[in-house]
C-alpha cells in the first residue's frame, strides 16, 4: 500500500499547484484508484506497478502504468505509461493485450496512446484482458519489458467513472 501513496504523491508533483491531495477510492487487487480536485475540478485516476520487470537501464525509477480522467477538460480513459528512465527520442512503446498491440508515443520518460480512439480501446481490451505487457526502448541500454496484472482493473475502473461521474 505504501508504493500507492508514493504514486499518489508522485501524481500530485506531475498536477498543476492548485491540486489537492489525493484521496484513495480503493484498492482492487492490483490496482488502486485515486481522485483529487485540480481548481476545484475532480480528476480521477487507477494506477499499478508491474508485475515482473525486465531490462532497461540500470537505476531504473518507479514505473506505473495510470488511467486517468479529467471530465473537465473533456478528457476521459486517458492511459500513460512511466517508464522510470528516459526513453529513446522518437521511439514508441508497445503495450499488448491478449494478442493486440497498440502504439505509444512517447515523451522523456512517459508514453500515451496517439488519440482518444486508441486510448478507449486500449482501457477496453485492459477490461477484459488477463495481463499487459508494455515494452519500450530507453535513450541508452536494453528495452525494458514490464507486465502487468489485469486483476482488480475492472473494478478499479468502475471506481473512477463513479468518482469522477463518467459514464
Amino acid at each position: 500500500m505504501i508504493r500507492f501513496f508514493l504514486l499518489a504523491a508522485f501524481a500530485l508533483a506531475a498536477a498543476p499547484a492548485m491540486a489537492q491531495a489525493p484521496r484513495v477510492l480503493g484498492s482492487f487487487e492490483k490496482w488502486s484508484a485515486f481522485s483529487y480536485l485540480e481548481q476545484g475540478k475532480p480528476v480521477c485516476y487507477l494506477a499499478a506497478q508491474p508485475t515482473d520487470s525486465k531490462g532497461g537501464p540500470p537505476n531504473r525509477g518507479e514505473v506505473f502504468l495510470m488511467v486517468t480522467h479529467r471530465p473537465a477538460a473533456k478528457a476521459s480513459d486517458v492511459v500513460s505509461f512511466v517508464a522510470g528512465y528516459a526513453l529513446k527520442s522518437g521511439s514508441e512503446a508497445e503495450a499488448t493485450v491478449g494478442g493486440t498491440v497498440f502504439k505509444l508515443f512517447t515523451k522523456e520518460d512517459r508514453a500515451w496512446a496517439h488519440d482518444e480512439k486508441t486510448d478507449k480501446a486500449l482501457v477496453q481490451a485492459l477490461v477484459k484482458g488477463a495481463s499487459l505487457v508494455v515494452k519500450a526502448a530507453p535513450s541508452r541500454g536494453p528495452e525494458s519489458t514490464d507486465s502487468f496484472s489485469l486483476t482488480g482493473f475492472g473494478r478499479a475502473h468502475q471506481a473512477i467513472n463513479q468518482a469522477c461521474d463518467v459514464k
